[in-house]
């Protein structure tokens, strides 16, 4: 038996009109509507959240300019998937990249055949979850977006500044999509089911939280499963186990608070074992290396001064190899950290340091540890007086008064 169509497959739009939401990007007069229309075709990504119409907004834009369209998913995907699409239908020999070359050259005017515009269309790329590509990979890819061999269309919830490598980024417009609001929410769900009442409307609008794939899917489960839908279905619809685990969702924050306090408890099999739910679900390992990371300082601190080296050893791994490899090093680095002595001592203190500045400002640094570079600095008495071996504190004086002492 076939399998049918998702729902959010089914109804996708198919030009920028129909498009609900992320008018301020699609909207007439808007960037990517003026791409459009004026056939403008370069690199870009797409940053937001999940179900706010990245894919959509991709593959309209690809096929509103007669692109060869390829989708794929930086979960699964690598260098060879890449390769493969660079290498397809290119040209072999010297003559024949010779007539291709002079097809390219008049393609918008008359001239060439119907196969040679086949055989020229420009290629664009839609690599979904952008971020999970490591740097080695993002790196293969560089030289084909530079070389204009590709075009690439990158989707990710996670901000290009910290996931994409400068030398990409650079050469990609953002575009910053919106959450949807509940209007907008609405507007789909009555597209995808003109029947359902306004009560599980509702329902439905506030579980999504301007997630339209989330809506759809959870409308798709609760037709499959019960034929009909409504506040019981859907409820009933959710507890279906592909839709639990939700990465940004309550089972998302439940999950990774479980870990972290499992590892705070030193309670290494517990730890392991909320490890091990993330990952068979799919969750981005370098979330959770940061998480570690932090972990290593704000918890185990100087107790244990190595813990730090190992969670950002476990961070560069899971950067650089990716899954499923690097699942042996998330499990390295939690159960070094669940079973490593604790200390929340630097933590606490930086944080009552924080207080006082929060409280009391940009108090006055004292003359003997600020900085001199100039003869005029030195003889107004900055710097004067500073020794290797000072004992009285460096505190602005207001804090010494107060006997501020965060360590120790």
């Amino acid at each position: 038996m076939a399998l049918m169509e998702p729902l959010a497959s089914r109804i996708r739009p198919r030009t920028f009109d129909e498009v609900v939401g992320q008018s301020h990007l699609v909207g007439a007069g808007k960037p990517l509507r003026i791409a459009l229309e004026k056939k403008h075709l370069f690199s870009f990504i797409l940053w937001g959240p999940p179900g706010t119409g990245k894919t959509t907004i991709a593959r309209i834009y690809a096929e509103a300019l007669d692109a060869e369209f390829h989708e794929l998913s930086a979960v699964s995907a690598g260098k060879d998937e890449i390769r493969k699409i660079v290498e397809k239908g290119r040209p072999t020999t010297h003559e024949e990249r010779e007539r291709i070359n002079k097809a390219q050259g008049t393609l918008l005017g008359p001239g060439p055949s119907p196969r040679e515009a086949r055989e020229t269309k420009p290629k664009v790329l839609f690599l979904d979850e952008l971020h999970r590509f490591n740097k080695a990979q993002q790196d293969f890819l560089l030289p084909y977006v530079e070389s204009g061999e590709l075009t690439l269309i990158g989707a990710t919830t996670e901000n290009p500044s910290f996931e994409v490598i400068p030398a990409l980024l650079s050469r990609c417009r953002v575009f910053v999509l919106e959450p949807l609001s509940d209007d907008e929410l609405t507007q789909i769900i009555r597209r995808a089911d003109g029947e359902m009442s306004e009560t599980a409307i509702a329902w439905l609008v506030g579980y999504a939280n301007g997630d339209a794939r989330k809506a759809l899917g959870i409308i798709d489960g609760a037709r499959t499963l019960y034929g009909e839908v409504n506040e019981e279905t859907l409820s009933k619809a959710l507890e279906s186990p592909h839709l639990r685990y939700d990465k940004k969702g309550e089972e998302h924050y439940d999950t990774i608070s479980a870990f972290i306090k499992s590892m705070r408890a030193s309670q290494p099999d517990a730890a392991l074992y909320y490890l091990a739910r993330m990952v068979e679900a799919g969750e981005d390992p370098l979330y959770i290396a940061r998480r570690m990371v932090v972990f290593a300082s704000e918890d185990v601190g100087l107790a244990d001064p190595v813990a730090l080296q190992i969670a950002n050893g476990v961070f560069r791994a899971c950067e650089t190899i990716g899954y499923p490899e690097c699942a042996i090093n998330l499990s390295h680095g939690a159960a070094y950290l669940a079973c490593a002595q604790k200390s929340r001592e630097s933590y606490d203190a930086y944080q009552e340091a924080m207080g006082d500045v929060k409280e009391h400002g940009n108090l006055p640094i004292p003359m003997k540890v600020r900085n001199a570079p100039t003869k005029l600095m030195k003889e107004l008495g900055f710097h004067k007086g500073y020794s290797f071996y000072e004992k009285d504190s460096y505190l602005p004086d207001k804090l010494k008064k107060l006997k501020r002492k965060y360590l120790g």
